[in-house]
Formats: C-alpha cells, sequence, structure tokens
C-alpha cells in the first residue's frame, strides 16, 4: 500500500490489523483535560484521587478516548472519507495514569455490505488501547461507515 492511500469498503478484510504511534501522558495532562470535561477530585487532585477507589491519580476515561481516537486519526486504519462511527461499546479495564504511554491496536472483525446505501457499508473494529506494561486500558468497539469505490 502506498504512503496516503486510503482504503475503500471492498478494501477490508475480516482479521485485517493496524497499529499505530504512541503517546506519553503527563499530570499536566489528565489535570487539563479533567478540568475541562470531567472535573471530578480523583482526576485533578493527587490527595483526593489516593483516598479514591483508584489510589492514584487517574485519567478520566474520557481522556483516554480522546487520545485513542487520535492515535487512530494519526495512524490507524486508513479509511477512505474519514473515520466516521455509527455506534459502539467502550469498557475500561484499568485506568490510564500519568506517565503511562500508550498504543492503539485494532482489527477488522466484521464487515457488512449497506441493503439500503450501495455505496458504503459498516466495518466494525475493535480497537485497544494498551499502556506499556502491555495490559488494555480500553477496548472499543465500533461501527464505522466506509464508502465503497465501485457499486458492488
Amino acid at each position: 500500500m502506498g504512503e496516503g492511500r486510503r482504503l475503500a469498503f471492498e478494501e477490508f478484510e475480516v482479521g485485517q490489523r493496524f497499529a499505530n504511534g504512541s503517546v506519553t501522558l503527563t499530570s499536566e495532562m489528565v489535570k487539563t483535560f479533567a478540568a475541562a470535561y470531567d472535573p471530578q477530585p480523583f482526576h485533578l487532585d493527587e490527595t483526593a484521587a489516593e483516598a479514591s477507589v483508584f489510589g492514584g491519580l487517574a485519567a478520566s476515561g474520557w481522556h483516554t478516548a480522546a487520545l485513542t481516537m487520535r492515535m487512530l486519526v494519526d495512524g490507524g486504519a486508513p479509511i477512505d472519507g474519514g473515520i466516521i462511527g455509527v455506534g459502539g461499546e467502550i469498557a475500561w479495564p484499568r485506568p490510564t495514569r500519568p506517565g503511562d504511554t500508550l498504543r492503539v491496536e485494532s482489527e477488522v472483525v466484521e464487515i457488512i455490505p449497506s441493503r439500503s446505501k450501495p455505496m458504503q457499508g459498516l466495518v466494525v473494529m475493535q480497537a485497544e488501547t494498551f499502556n506499556q506494561r502491555d495490559e488494555v486500558v480500553q477496548r472499543l468497539t465500533a461501527k464505522l461507515v466506509v464508502r465503497r469505490r465501485t457499486a458492488p
């Protein structure tokens, strides 16, 4: 696949995998995101976080999701037309913490041709976000709209 080539619906296959670069979280990043979007004490204050179920400062799950999205856009599946989600499921099996270096691996798990819109279909992908210890900190299964290059 050439540099910059984007994939259309008919070019995806179940089992196809994609991986990308990484990002390292700092305490400042965790607190800045939390202050703007999820201002809870265990995301903002080390002392409060120590007394919480997290036992220390933890990034918001939505921060992990936003970082995952950025990594997918920067280096995940090169989808023609962009990453357009129409639904899915998300889980955070363990907290993301300052100092964690995250990376994402995704896999095509299902391909569904559209019955009503023949020039597109759904590609279901599972994206797992790992920390530097190869522990899953987020699991996202997303239904993505992907256009076709040619009519079926």
